[in-house]
């Protein structure tokens, strides 16, 4: 188990207060994000669903996209994540996808069920078939579907992630 410092509890308490200054300001739900590389805060976020209409405005995504605009690199090696929340299926790819060093959250999924923010049939869905999933995802190929992939394979300078 990880012993939690000053510093730890000061960048939740940052997470929490992103999290109910979005949700005041109308913004979007009840949640906020900070990223922390070298004890400095180098991306903050809060849910801005509402307020951008873009359902991917999530708190950590939000942070995340900040964190990498100001390390001005696509991952977030050696970075720690404070949410005020467990994160939800989305966050948590995306999570895995910048590679911060840990993450720290407040709230459970359950509490933020319990507040009306329920992902549990998302997990669900992930488990299903893609055909049975409740939006259906159909394999639709044509001959050039894999042209891209080959070529990606073929590129002599490109950045693998």
């Amino acid at each position: 188990m990880t012993e939690l410092t000053e510093n730890d509890k000061k960048w939740m308490k940052q997470a929490i207060e992103l999290a109910n200054q979005g949700m005041m300001h109308g913004q979007g739900g009840p949640f906020g994000c900070v990223v922390v590389k070298n004890g400095l805060v180098i991306g903050k976020g809060f849910n801005s669903v509402l307020a951008t209409n873009d359902p991917t405005a999530h708190a950590e995504i939000v942070a995340i996209r900040n964190a990498c605009q100001n390390l001005d690199s696509f991952q977030l090696t050696g970075c720690d994540l404070y949410t005020s929340c467990e994160p939800c299926p989305m966050c948590l790819g995306a999570i895995y996808w910048a590679r911060p060093a840990r993450v720290f959250y407040a709230c459970t999924k359950q509490e933020a069920a319990a507040a009306g923010f329920d992902d549990a049939f998302i997990y669900k869905e992930l488990e299903r078939a893609p055909a049975d999933r409740k939006i259906p995802f159909i394999p639709f190929r044509i001959p050039t579907s894999e042209k891209p992939f080959q070529n990606w394979k073929k590129k002599e300078d490109r950045t693998n992630y």
